[in-house]
């Protein structure tokens, strides 16, 4: 039986190796070395996905691999989408690197898929490096997905970093080869967010039958749930930057023999971040094997014991217990969560939500973190802002909820006591509360006698509730009522020294109509109002966050499930990645409204009906207490171009693909995973009217927004 032949020892190649590192093959050396090296910087989701560096770190590493590891260019792959003409990016060093600027491609799905599948695996050589650096998220079965920068709403495309290192270790790859491969990625490993938005699909290569002896070193950036830091100032990873100062001016061969001595290196490095207080998460860096196949980080001797902060004393937890006791998540909860991290001098936690559905769970869970440079237990100023808001609560902003200056006073004394007990440092005060501009209710309800036309209210809401316009005993119809609206408008953004004739009101920003169920569709946000001349008119909508509201349908049967998903949409501050829901026509069916109000989740619907099914829509939506809602009036779910379907890689199953949805894109056009948008919605719908009325966001003129704060209501006064 004959073999291929194998390549001829390259003069620049070192001698078998000694004693010391048998594990490596004896022909290791430059020309037998192979690799992929991507930087991503730009995405096509969306510019709020770019970052800068990735581009630069894959050109560093690069130039060590073609320079002082001397691996000829022709055995690189370079994947580059950089944020700058690739021009200006430094391609000095190295003739290697100068060779490879003639040679890389976009770092796309199908160029990431074909140079680690189909090219590299050809190729005969004794090592296999992959570099990556660019985003990267976790799915459910814990892979590591790495984006593409072809990654587009509705379809994340991506390379499954984990299904194809499996790959690499079966007989797809010819036995006699690659028998060692290191991975090292500068990327996050954050949970990828649900949304529909961000469809990563499914990628699975597949792969033949395991190749025993195949060894494998991955070096990552981030532990499971931790984010990678990048200085974008400089544009370099912390993780790359402190890998190549270790690699240093090695050759190939001492380089992947020092691997596991540098990961060490750099796993000290993180640690001593953590202890000047840089951030809670430690290491953000993760070492999985050596050359052996075990870990070697478990034989390490005992390193210096990092600084850990203060953690609570049982006084501490019995006061909690009283304090807490009874106590649902208030509205600013997640509000206090995080401010915990930044008085602490901490990275927040990359996630989404709140870690528990308890106060005192989430207390526990932030005693379970530590971190930051002044000792503080990270409890402390979690509750001194929970004392700060319940003090604050009820000072007249609309929808604010209502204060409770008892708990406000035990929980501030809860915190001076635990101040003085462990001799704590002084603690900052939390921001105020975001302040909101004005607001313009008005309010619409049929005659008692049952007859045509509307009994109609208006009423400024800022510090106070003050009615300012109401019609006569006689119903009035829709023009009448907004002929009144536009009166009100300028009225209240009249200059009193202009002969306004009372205060200015020129902070209004809101204009909510109050409605029956069959006037949730009426095109309010489209009224023309007069703007700069006489004879222009602009859409109400694109002027102000226009919304509608329905509260008398809720009040007599589905009071509690409202108010109980409003609640606990605020204290999640709308970052739960449940909160948000798209509904189809498939699922508007007679138990919508009961599934719906099931639980707190979700607590806003974005509706892609069509005109038949969306009154059944916005019946669930009452029934099942569901606060917030968007959907195109009239319906008309969005039509969306199915993508061309791709001819599958031998090796590999076809990704599986959903249409993108319409709304999510629109209203959220710039957002990144986990960006929380419920919060935003009145004025990205806003700001979707103004592009409609440029032309330039088809159906955002026929968007109408559901908004109905149970806390935010008022007590109207009989008619005159």
């Amino acid at each position: 039986m004959t073999h291929p032949a194998r390549q001829a020892p390259d003069p620049r190649d070192p001698a078998p190796a000694p004693a010391h590192d048998t594990l490596l093959p004896p022909t290791l050396g430059p020309r037998r070395t192979f690799a992929l090296i991507a930087g991503v910087e730009t995405y096509e989701v969306s510019h709020r996905w770019n970052l800068r560096g990735p581009a630069r770190d894959a050109l560093r590493f690069a130039r060590w691999l073609t320079g002082p590891g001397e691996v000829p260019a022709a055995n690189v792959r370079l994947l580059l989408s950089p944020l700058d003409d690739p021009d200006r990016l430094d391609w000095s060093g190295p003739p290697g690197l100068a060779a490879l600027r003639d040679t890389y491609r976009p770092a796309t799905e199908e160029n990431a898929k074909t140079v680690l599948l189909d090219e590299l695996p050809q190729c005969d050589g004794d090592l296999l490096w992959i570099f990556w650096a660019g985003h990267g998220y976790l799915d459910g079965h814990r892979q590591l997905m790495l984006p593409c920068a072809d990654a587009r709403p509705g379809r994340i495309r991506h390379l499954n970093l984990d299904s194809a290192l499996r790959w690499w270790q079966t007989d797809l790859v010819k036995h006699r080869r690659f028998p060692l491969q290191a991975a090292l990625v500068d990327a996050c490993r954050v949970d990828a967010p649900r949304d529909t938005r961000w469809n990563f699909g499914s990628a699975d290569y597949g792969g033949g039958a395991t190749v025993p002896g195949r060894r494998q070193f991955r070096l990552y950036a981030s532990r499971e749930g931790e984010a990678a830091q990048n200085d974008a100032e400089r544009g370099a990873g912390r993780f790359t930057e402190a890998l190549l100062a270790e690699l240093g001016d090695r050759s190939v061969r001492d380089g992947v023999t020092g691997l596991p001595h540098a990961a060490r290196a750099v796993h000290r490095g993180f640690g001593e971040l953590r202890g000047r207080g840089e951030g809670w998460q430690l290491p953000q860096f993760i070492v999985d094997r050596d050359w052996d196949a075990s870990s070697f980080l478990d034989d390490d001797p005992p390193g210096p014991v990092l600084p850990r902060a203060t953690r609570l004393d049982q006084t501490g937890w019995d006061g909690l217990g009283e304090l807490f006791e009874g106590r649902e998540l208030p509205r600013r909860a997640y509000e206090a969560y995080a401010w915990a991290f930044r008085a602490a001098g901490c990275t927040t936690p990359v996630g989404s939500g709140l870690p528990a559905d308890t106060l005192l769970d989430v207390a526990w869970d932030l005693d379970q973190r530590q971190g930051g440079t002044a000792g503080l237990p990270l409890v402390v100023p979690f509750v001194q802002h929970l004392a700060d808001r319940a003090r604050r609560d009820g000072d007249g902003r609309p929808g604010a909820g209502a204060a409770d200056p008892v708990w406000a006073a035990r929980l501030a004394a809860w915190v001076r006591a635990a101040r003085e007990r462990l001799d704590l440092p002084a603690l900052r005060p939390p921001p105020a509360p975001a302040s909101r501009g004005a607001a313009l209710h008005v309010r619409l309800e049929p005659p008692d006698d049952g007859g045509d036309g509307l009994r109609a209210r208006m009423w400024l809401r800022g510090e106070q509730d003050r009615l300012v316009w109401e019609s006569e005993s006689a119903p009035v119809g829709l023009d009448a009522v907004r002929t009144a609206l536009v009166r009100q408008l300028a009225l209240l953004g009249a200059d009193p020294g202009e002969g306004g004739g009372g205060p200015s009101y020129r902070g209004v920003e809101r204009i909510e109509f109050q409605v029956p169920f069959e006037l949730l569709e009426t095109e309010f946000d489209r009224w023309p109002v007069p703007r700069g001349s006489a004879a222009r008119t602009r859409p109400l909508g694109s002027l102000y966050e226009v919304s509608v509201r329905c509260p008398q349908e809720r009040e007599a049967t589905t009071r509690t499930e409202w108010r109980g998903t409003w609640r606990w949409l605020c204290a999640q501050d709308g970052r739960h990645p449940d909160t948000v829901r798209v509904v189809e026509d498939a699922e508007v069916t007679d138990t919508l409204g009961l599934r719906l109000g099931a639980r707190p989740a979700p607590a806003c619907v974005l509706g892609h009906t069509s005109a038949g099914r969306t009154p059944a829509l916005l019946e669930a939506l009452l029934e099942g207490g569901v606060p917030v809602a968007v959907w195109r009036r009239g319906g008309g779910a969005p039509v969306v171009e199915a993508p061309a379907v791709e001819a599958p890689a031998v090796d590999a199953p076809a990704v599986e693909v959903s249409a993108p949805p319409g709304l999510p894109a629109l209203l959220a056009p710039e957002a990144g995973p986990g960006d929380p948008a419920v919060f935003a919605l009145p004025a990205r719908v806003r700001e979707a009217r103004r592009a409609a009325a440029g032309q330039q966001a088809e159906g955002a003129d026929r968007l109408v927004l559901l908004w109905d704060d149970p806390e935010d209501v008022i007590d109207p006064r009989p008619l005159a």
